[in-house]
């Protein structure tokens, strides 16, 4: 037998070992309902991590409803082709951009609070509307942070909502119990970013 054809020998057999592990798994994960997904973290790549999940859900002719808590600008990249989207496939997303700016722009926190209040009464009629696929709820762990928001009524509605709709929420410093009462949580860490080297927010990328 060569060097090589060892080798190979050795792959194939490791990649057989890895192959019975996974097909285990899979077999033992039949259960089907909605998931409650939380991107965390100080890294960049939450938010567009929900909106990619928008994209595969709109993929498999699902509903999505979006609700952003923090920002207050109406410009971004995937607002304007997720309304374009809507445009075409009525019904298929509804985008509402409520927050009044970050904290540190409003210098307002009783007007934060409203506006935080106000959108999550939006997010609870579209978590107890069966008809909607997946709900993002985009950095709205800081109405929590910040106190604008009770958790308890918060993981109520979440465990309330209907059966197979599947919930996205985006932010820092989720709390603890939010994490406890997730399916799949993943924490962005921030390695490097560009903006700290002096460059600005650029146009499809930041926003």
């Amino acid at each position: 037998m060569t060097e090589h054809q060892g080798k190979e020998d050795r792959h194939n057999a490791r990649m057989l070992r890895k192959k019975s592990i996974v097909d285990e798994k899979i077999a033992a994960a039949q259960v089907e309902r909605g998931v409650l997904v939380i991107n965390t973290g100080n890294g960049k790549g939450k938010s567009s991590s929900a909106f990619g999940v928008v994209a595969r859900a709109l993929g498999h002719d699902m509903k999505v409803a979006v609700i952003q808590f923090v920002k207050g600008r109406s410009d971004t990249g995937e607002e304007g082709f997720y309304r374009r989207m809507a445009d075409s496939m009525p019904g298929s997303v509804r985008w509402h951009v409520t927050g009044e700016g970050f904290t540190w722009e409003t210098q307002d926190s009783s007007r934060d609070a409203a506006a935080a209040r106000a959108a999550w009464d939006l997010a609870c009629a579209y978590l107890a509307d069966s008809e909607i696929n997946l709900v993002v709820l985009d950095e709205f762990t800081y109405a929590l942070k910040y106190g604008w928001l009770d958790v308890a009524p918060v993981l109520a509605a979440l465990a309330g909502r209907p059966p197979m709709q599947h919930v996205i929420i985006t932010g820092r410093a989720a709390p603890d119990a939010l994490i406890e009462a997730a399916d799949t949580v993943t924490e962005m860490t921030l390695v490097k970013h560009a903006f700290k080297a002096g460059v600005k927010a650029m146009p499809g990328l930041e926003w």
